[in-house]
């Protein structure tokens, strides 16, 4: 996830020194997969090159405390953890926190593979899914998988919310 997400907006948001940014980022994803992990909701293929980190409904927000970061970084994760959260439905959801693919694997339809699972289980609760992505080439990705654009946000950095 740390290579995958190197150039994301938002991560560069949250960590915005080069120097930092893989020492804070692997703490961000290891705090998402650690606290995912239990509820079977984290899919993989070819020995994680690809992964979504799904949160099942009832899951709780990040909550920036509980991170190995400094205090800056916290609050940045916080800020766009809250500002994001606050655009997403109060019905029940599975929601989709994380994709990503290593560069080296891109342009496999892995991510696809790993997305599936999620949407399946969403599926099968009779439940819809969300995502936010920051960056708008994504905005069509996953529009071709069945996403639709519910919510802009501006505020800390434009991000779209998306429903499938």
């Amino acid at each position: 996830m740390v290579a995958a997400f190197t150039g994301d907006p938002v991560l560069r948001f949250m960590f915005p020194e080069d120097g930092d940014y893989p020492r804070q980022a692997a703490a961000f994803f290891g705090y998402l997969f650690d606290k995912r992990v239990g509820r079977g909701s984290i899919f993989t293929v070819e020995g994680g090159v690809s992964a979504a980190i799904w949160e099942p409904p009832g899951g709780a927000d990040v909550v920036a405390e509980e991170l190995d970061l400094p205090p800056g970084a916290r609050e940045r994760v916080q800020r766009y953890d809250d500002a994001i959260h606050a655009a997403f439905p109060s019905e029940s959801y599975w929601y989709l926190g994380v994709l990503g693919t290593h560069p080296a694997a891109a342009g496999r339809r892995l991510g696809r593979a790993v997305m599936a699972e999620g949407l399946r289980r969403a599926a099968a609760d009779g439940l819809p899914a969300y995502l936010e992505t920051s960056k708008p080439a994504n905005v069509d990705l996953y529009r071709r998988a069945g996403w639709e654009v519910v919510a802009e946000v501006t505020d800390p950095l434009p991000t779209w919310v998306m429903r499938h």
